[in-house]
């Protein structure tokens, strides 16, 4: 595993490359979630990112501008700007590990930016496999408002009931910070804004949704792709991962369904 810096100077990222450890020709780009699930995430990902290694496929993980390790403040945030991060992530990982076949892995809203940076026609992703994809931006919103919520009551003995007064009587309370990160009026409205509607495939790339049976927004997406023909299959995956809570006895660190669900997806 080789950390490194890349990208241009005035929006350089950080990412951990992983290379294959004999000669193949696929390699992954692990696209991640924000904030809290990026966290909960990391060490899935760095076991996911080994196993591919030893199997013979390259893995690069990096972290968004004003994310993780990367420079950038969280207030720099944003969709658009992520949207490049992917493609230019792709390129350093084509020119790494100079693979013919690269799938895009994102997870949460990961999974929507990998769409919206293969829509762009910046990059050439060989798949996009998408793990409980964000398509509802004001539920997804809601979700971490109500997690903050529950993360401040959780860290006091005596947690102050006028925060879950204000979260009911407003709910576009606590918006400024979401789970210890800070987030821009610009990624606010973009993510206001983030629905089907706005996540179209495009023809070139074939593309996997995992996400759980119950999940109306995934349904809703893929019927809308299926109708316009796309390269699509939605499958339904239960796994016991919570993104948003840190591992207690029944949420593992790395859960083992969702590791062998993701490595015989990519080795598909």
């Amino acid at each position: 595993m080789t950390p490194l810096l890349f990208g241009p100077a005035s929006r350089q990222l950080f990412g951990l490359f992983h290379p294959g450890e004999r000669e193949g020709g696929t390699a992954v780009l692990i696209c991640p979630p924000f904030g809290q699930e990026s966290i909960r995430a990391h060490r899935l990902f760095r076991v996911l990112a080994d196993r591919l290694a030893r199997a013979g496929v390259a893995v690069l993980r990096f972290d968004y501008y004003g994310c993780g390790d990367s420079p950038g403040d969280d207030a720099e945030g944003e969709l658009e700007g992520w949207r490049r991060d992917v493609c230019v992530a792709h390129d350093e990982l084509k020119r790494l590990s100079a693979a013919s076949h690269v799938v895009w892995l994102g997870a949460r809203l990961g999974a929507s930016i990998a769409v919206l940076a293969a829509r762009s026609g910046r990059a050439d992703p060989a798949r996009l496999l998408l793990w409980d994809p964000v398509f509802d931006g004001k539920q997804y919103l809601a979700h971490l408002r109500e997690r903050h919520v529950d993360a401040l009551e959780q860290s006091f003995v005596v947690p102050d009931p006028a925060w879950r007064r204000e979260l009911a009587r407003n709910p576009e309370a606590f918006g400024a910070e979401l789970l210890g990160y800070e987030v821009s009026p610009t990624l606010l409205g973009q993510l206001r804004a983030l629905d089907v509607n706005a996540l179209p495939l495009t023809a070139l790339y074939e593309t996997t949704v995992l996400a759980d049976a119950d999940d109306a927004a995934a349904r809703h997406w893929a019927d809308t792709q299926l109708a316009r023909h796309m390269p699509l299959r939605l499958l339904p995956f239960k796994h016991p991962m919570t993104w948003t809570a840190d591992p207690h006895p029944n949420n593992a660190m790395v859960p083992a369904e969702a590791l062998q669900r993701l490595l015989a997806e990519i080795g598909n």
